[in-house]
């Protein structure tokens, strides 16, 4: 990995947002240059959608930072939060589902276009293929730029894993990531799993992390 690339995500064993801490590569570059953009942007609507543990939050942490603006979680979403968006740009709502109030996110879209302001939202899915029961939410979802975050590569992956077990104090051998990273399911849960399963393990056994560990953690 070279130089360039250093920048590393730590996404949930301590809460640091720095732009210095996020790793680029190819599973999320492409939404880290839209960033950059802004506000630069085809259309003023944008949907990032991703796994639990991708770094969702943290693109959304590291966007306002540098340009400011306000973020609600869909499930606290409420007509209070409709006042408060008067001032600011950028509004961005995180996790949504089609348990939030929908009528009231449909006013939502119709002041962000009014006042030509910018909204972001998170979800798991892309909100394309969220089945909104409110009729007019299904053709507002279709103005959306839609950008997901790919599931990890090799870098990232060893990237997370280095990175998570350095903030718990453990420092682990190329070789021992390596072996992880062609047996791991790609899948930003499964890693954080993983790393949490390996720590507990060689808590209880009073051990480092060896091979033999590992191979429990994975399950082998």
């Amino acid at each position: 990995m070279n130089e360039k690339k250093q920048q590393l995500i730590d996404f949930n064993f301590e809460k640091n947002f720095k732009h210095e801490d996020f790793y680029i590569s190819k599973s999320n570059q492409h939404i880290f240059d839209l960033f950059n953009l802004w506000p630069k942007w085809e259309k003023n609507f944008l949907n990032i959608s991703g796994e639990n543990y991708s770094g969702k939050s943290h693109l959304i942490d590291i966007f306002l930072k540098k340009y400011r603006g306000i973020k609600f979680d869909s499930n606290d979403f409420n007509d209070q939060c409709l006042t408060k968006i008067k001032v600011h740009q950028n509004i961005v709502l995180e996790d949504l589902t089609k348990d939030i109030d929908q009528k009231l996110l449909f006013s939502l879209y119709n002041i962000i276009e009014q006042d030509n302001k910018y909204l972001i939202i998170t979800s798991l899915k892309p909100i394309v293929q969220i089945k909104f029961d409110f009729i007019d939410l299904v053709s507002r979802s279709k103005n959306f730029l839609l950008q997901s975050i790919d599931k990890p590569d090799d870098e990232l992956i060893f990237a997370l894993i280095i990175k998570n077990l350095s903030d718990r104090q453990i420092s682990i051998e190329k070789k021992l990531v390596n072996y992880i990273i062609k047996r791991i399911d790609r899948s930003y849960g499964k890693i954080f799993d993983f790393i949490y399963k390996i720590d507990q393990i060689s808590l209880k056994k009073k051990k480092p992390i060896d091979l033999k560990i590992i191979k429990e953690a994975l399950g082998e």
